[in-house]
């Protein structure tokens, strides 16, 4: 396996060209991507948008994942360009975790769980001539969709109340448009809310900065909640 240039880099892994169609994502922190694999197979089967996975070399390691090459901007990209409003990422993010949500856990026995993404914001979709795609997996779990909602309010609420985050202003706009459509239904209980906050304030990647917006990010996705 012939690994090309750096495309991008995150908070844990790295990405890296192969060939024209695919591309190489490598955790940096001894994470394992092995149990990413099967449900992203499991999602593309059920016609959710996510990148195809290629076939992985005999000298891969465990944090190695062969991804579909995508082309086009981020969401995030695009919010910051203006190519994107608010209402339109609002209703783009809201119908991605919708559509997910519809999608029956792969090993839970449990007839309300649903498979989770625990990561879905704006960095993490793709807007390809084909569509949204939604990327990085690595925090895929089985569970309620109520977590998954809470967890993408507070992931963005915790951008909007940092004045010093020059996407702050967009963040807000985001958060003020999303969060009511979340909470819609069957909403973003505290309790599934306070779970978030918890795992947020548990992810070793927190900054200490990060970590004490969480409270005022709570109280501002609660306030938009009511």
């Amino acid at each position: 396996m012939r690994i090309g240039q750096l495309l991008g880099t995150g908070r844990s892994a790295d990405v890296y060209e192969l060939d024209e169609r695919w591309v190489l994502r490598r955790y940096r922190v001894g994470l394992d991507a092995r149990h990413e694999m099967p449900v992203m197979s499991y999602l593309s089967a059920s016609g959710y948008p996510v990148p195809r996975l290629g076939p992985l070399p005999v000298s891969a390691g465990p944090g190695d994942l062969v991804l579909q090459r995508l082309s086009g901007p981020t969401m995030l990209e695009s919010l910051m360009s203006g190519e994107l409003d608010g209402a339109e990422g609002s209703a783009m993010l809201a119908g991605l975790l919708a559509d997910l949500h519809t999608v029956p856990a792969r090993l839970s026995a449990d007839p309300e769980d649903r498979i989770l993404h625990l990561d879905l914001h704006p960095g993490n979709v793709m807007l390809t001539a084909d569509g949204p795609v939604v990327i990085d997996w690595s925090n895929t779990e089985e569970g309620l969709p109520a977590l998954d909602r809470a967890m993408t309010a507070l992931i963005l609420a915790q951008v909007a109340v940092d004045p010093h985050d020059p996407a702050a202003g967009g963040a807000r706009a985001l958060v003020d448009i999303l969060v009511p459509l979340l909470a819609a239904g069957d909403g973003i209980p505290g309790r599934h809310l306070a779970a978030a906050a918890a795992r947020r304030t548990a992810n070793p990647s927190m900054s200490p900065a990060e970590l004490a917006r969480i409270g005022e990010a709570s109280d501002l996705v609660t306030a938009l909640s009511a």
